[in-house]
């Protein structure tokens, strides 16, 4: 009997797990990397600077240890036996390991681990973030247990154990305490790894986004350059703290002392603005190191944006910016806006200062942040903050997300995103922000022209619009098709409840209007319901005797002031309307002011009466009173130009609170899964013939490793085999060409069906290979797949095809021909949760087939989820499987499962993006 359990997966990082950047608990970062034998010196001068009690802790002496038992540490070429990581940074100067971590194999599954980390940076959780690492390191090269021994009363290090998650047993060794910890994921030990991170990069954002002084480098007198505009914005928008221009050649830039250099600045400098030429950047990261500032925005371009050479240097710039222990928002960025009125930041290069709200934004796009950030006062849209990511070379939209996400004064964040730096990481941390704040995103590229365009402007390659597709609906990420809509969208989720259902009530003064609202209510899913006699009853008791008393209400042209409040209060108040769209076209603009009274009046009302939990969206139609703005004590109505833009904005809201509302998806484990012997077959046909298709029975055994049902049946490689085959699983059967280098077998004749005798068998395997012969490809015969015919069921197909940014993206649908026909599919980025795989298989248009239609009996969904999830798993496990084909699958009735009749896997060597952790 099968046993199910949720699959715990650790957070994905930045980097790889055994090299990239570190993120401390203060927000300082250093890099971490596998030790090398040339880090010898490195590592003898770490230890010799150790204090002795933290040298007795690691080695059990105060004494250092010989160079030669220093330098055995550095190597790390056979992770089952050995392996280092090292933690560095510059520090007074020089670059210097910090940090030391290390296991050794003590029998095939447990490994000892020991660590050490410099004295100048206790309490800042570079012990427990190490632990964390070399864990997944463990796991990634076959260990479950690490084991430790410490002194009893080194309670820092056996507090690292405690706060890392893992499972714990401690055990007293004489004087010393032994400690073995589990590496199995838990629940504790993804949830401490995510607050970690989570905390550590809010941490390392704060000085960005509540700075106390900045830096502006590269000031100039003239108006028209870059760095006086950011002088100029910086001051006209109000900053608190202190500003400190930095030019060699000026005294004072606007009456403001301007220091030749940024050692020259008296006090201490939290951030620091950078708009030199691309030359000076490295000397000035450099100098702001040396100042101890922590945080910089680089506005200067010419890095990645700009091909070839500007990456490589873009890629010197992160390193150094990293071994200081710095954040860098850019290069090629336009600037970061905090509007919060104690700290009043304009750090950007326009002096447009956006009103104070609750949205945040980041924009990989400069101009398209700037055109936001101008149309947020159209809609009347306040900010809270905003940053122009640029090339996003260390700080990422990642990093924003998990900052807003504890940021109080953000409730709503905007995202223009051209490309993804880490997408499986996104989904993470966006399915998890998004339960409490919703994300509204537009990403570019969605067409080939518009993808070639992102790609230049980035110097990223554009991901799979399906992907992204896939990506937003699992993370709950609501999709804007153009900025428009961003803006729209951003204006209706920010200022109004969640509706608590699809049930719209429309009020209008006219029937064009009314009609374009109700057309694009149903094409979003929305329901306009009938009213209740109770609400016809009240609504006839105010309404004109032309009004219509049905949904929507028209109150005719002739609507006064009062219609409007009654009938708004009433549609409020009835129970059959979980949402309001207010319609009013002006005949003339004198009447607008005194309707405009009426709608709030009638707002105010139905909120009072307690029809609060009601979103309420207007569509404004009164040429020359196009900027009114509806507030209702501390409520401000969401007001669009278009009848159709309320049904489109509360469309989206609906299904967000939908999606919030449902339980979290649980990654399935299975433990029947003979996940080491598909990998072993994957490995040994990846090893003796390359990339390309496995064959009939090396798929076959791959599906029977993970408890696959599939259709009985075997390969014969002679006509008498054949014959054997099909008398033992019996008449009809179907004939199929195996091989591994033909893919389209019909075009050969490598299909028959419903073969009722031995003849019949014989005649079709000596057809396919006369056929072959006569097109020189014997060769690629493997032989025949001999099955039994299926009867019954719904045919269906799962594939999955590797995307070099996303990893493998799933696909579902219904099979045979009509996947060609009718394209019937829905597609999602693995690890799947069953929340996933139900909804991709409701998701299919033809799901009707599957429930049963008129006189065809339901199929087993449970059996069709289960396959979905089974076949996660495995692409996840083994990223060497780049496509995977299962069509058809014959779905059959309720307790009867399904059957995989044909199979076709492709293997190719892993890209380490897609390595599980």
């Amino acid at each position: 009997m099968r046993f199910v359990r949720p699959l715990y997966i650790p957070p994905l990082d930045a980097d790889h797990t055994e090299s990239g950047s570190l993120i401390m608990r203060d927000g300082s970062t250093a890099a971490i990397r596998p030790a090398e034998p040339s880090d010898a010196v490195m590592m003898q001068q770490f230890v010799d600077r150790l204090s002795p009690e933290s040298r007795r802790r690691r080695f059990f002496s105060e004494s250092s240890p010989s160079s030669d038992s220093t330098a055995a540490l550095c190597h790390s070429s056979n992770p089952r036996s050995q392996f280092t990581l090292v933690v560095t940074r510059v520090w007074k100067g020089t670059l210097r390991i910090i940090a030391a971590g290390s296991y050794w194999a003590r029998d095939e599954q447990t490994a000892e681990v020991a660590m050490a980390v410099d004295d100048a940076f206790h309490g800042k959780g570079l012990g427990t973030l190490l632990l964390e690492r070399l864990a997944l390191q463990a796991i990634r090269h076959g260990f479950i247990r690490l084991w430790a021994v410490t002194h009893a009363e080194n309670l820092a290090m056996r507090e690292v154990f405690r706060e890392s998650g893992f499972t714990a047993h401690e055990a007293y060794e004489g004087e010393d305490m032994a400690v073995e910890l589990s590496l199995i994921p838990t629940e504790k030990t993804v949830t401490r790894g995510e607050v970690r991170e989570r905390l550590a990069t809010t941490a390392s954002l704060r000085p960005f986004f509540q700075p106390q002084s900045i830096a502006i480098i590269g000031v100039s007198h003239d108006p028209h350059k870059i760095g006086y505009r950011l002088l100029d914005a910086v001051t006209a928008g109000g900053f608190r703290g202190g500003i400190y221009p930095v030019n060699p050649k000026a005294t004072d830039i606007k009456n403001i002392r301007t220091y030749p250099s940024v050692q020259e600045i008296p006090e201490p400098v939290d951030l620091a603005i950078i708009a030199v030429p691309r030359g000076s950047v490295s000397s000035v990261i450099d100098e702001c190191a040396a100042k101890g500032i922590r945080a910089c925005v680089i506005i200067t371009a010419g890095f990645a944006e700009a091909g070839a050479d500007g990456a490589a240097l873009q890629r010197q710039l992160v390193a150094k910016v990293r071994q200081h222990g710095m954040r860098m928002i850019g290069p090629n960025c336009f600037g970061i806006v905090n509007t919060d009125p104690a700290v009043r930041l304009n750090a950007t290069f326009t002096s447009l200062f956006p009103p104070q709200g609750k949205v945040a934004m980041s924009s990989q796009s400069g101009a398209l942040g700037l055109a936001t950030l101008a149309g947020a006062r159209r809609v009347r849209l306040g900010i809270s903050s905003f940053a122009s990511v640029g090339n996003k070379a260390d700080v990422s939209t990642n990093d924003l997300l998990q900052y807003w996400e504890e940021d109080p004064a953000t409730d709503t964040i905007l995202l223009y995103v051209e490309s993804f730096g880490n997408p499986r990481r996104f989904a993470r941390i966006a399915r998890r922000v998004s339960r409490c704040k919703p994300i509204i995103a537009v990403k570019a590229g969605r067409s080939q022209s518009g993808r070639r365009a992102a790609s230049s402007h980035t110097a990223a390659l554009a991901a799979s619009d399906v992907a992204v597709d896939a990506l937003f609906h699992q993370a709950g990420v609501i999709r804007a098709e153009s900025l428009d809509e961003l803006l729209n969208l951003a204006a209706g989720l920010s200022n109004q409840p969640l509706p608590p259902g699809r049930r719209v009530g429309i009020v209008t003064n006219a029937g064009g209007p009314a009609i374009l609202c109700t057309d694009a209510c149903e094409a979003g899913a929305l329901v306009v319901p009938e009213l209740s006699d109770r609400t016809k009853a009240t609504l006839a008791s105010s309404l004109p005797s032309a009004g219509a008393l049905n949904n929507p209400v028209d109150l005719i042209a002739s609507a006064t002031s009062d219609q409007y409040a009654k009938t708004i209060e009433t549609l409020l108040s009835a129970d059959e309307i979980d949402a309001l769209i207010i319609l009013y076209i002006a005949l003339t603009v004198r009447d607008t002011a005194d309707i405009a009274r009426g709608i709030l009046t009638g707002i105010e009302n139905g909120r009072k009466g307690g029809a609060k939990t009601k979103p309420v969206f207007i569509g404004w139609m009164a040429e020359g009173d196009m900027d009114r703005t509806f507030s209702v004590q501390t409520e401000t109505i969401p007001t669009y130009p278009l009848p159709e833009t309320p049904a489109l904005v509360l469309s989206k809201a609906v299904s967000y609170g939908e999606w919030r509302k449902q339980r979290p998806g649980m990654v399935p484990d299975f433990d029947d899964l003979d996940l080491a012997a598909a990998r072993t077959i994957c490995a040994a046909a990846l090893f003796q013939r390359g990339t390309g298709w496995l064959t009939t029975e090396e798929t076959r055994n791959i599906l029977n490793a993970i408890r696959l049902s599939i259709q009985a049946g075997g390969v014969a490689k002679t006509a008498d085999e054949a014959a054997a085959l099909a008398s033992g699983v019996g008449y009809p059967v179907a004939v199929k060409l195996a091989s591994h280098q033909i893919v389209h077998k019909t075009e050969i004749g490598g299909v028959q069906l419903n073969l009722k005798d031995e003849q019949a068998v014989r005649r079709a395997f000596d057809s396919m290979r006369m056929r072959l012969a006569e097109t020189n490809q014997l060769g690629a015969m493997e032989g025949v797949l001999v099955q039994p015919m299926v009867t019954g069921g719904v045919e269906v197909m799962v594939g999955v095809t590797g995307d070099p940014l996303f990893g493998p993206l799933i696909a579902f649908g219904l099979g045979g021909i009509h996947v060609e026909i009718l394209g019937d599919i829905r597609f999602r980025i693995t690890p799947l949760t069953d929340r996933d795989a139900a909804e991709m298989i409701r998701g299919i248009k033809g799901y009707r087939l599957l429930t049963g239609y008129r006189s065809h009996p339901p199929v087993d969904l449970e059996a069709l989820k289960e396959t979905l999830l089974r076949v996660s798993r495995l692409v996840e496990e083994i990223p060497q499987i780049s496509e995977l084909d299962l069509n058809p699958i014959f779905a059959l009735p309720p307790g009867q499962g399904c059957r995989i009749v044909d199979a076709r896997i492709r293997v190719n060597h892993a890209d380490p993006r897609l390595t599980k952790y």
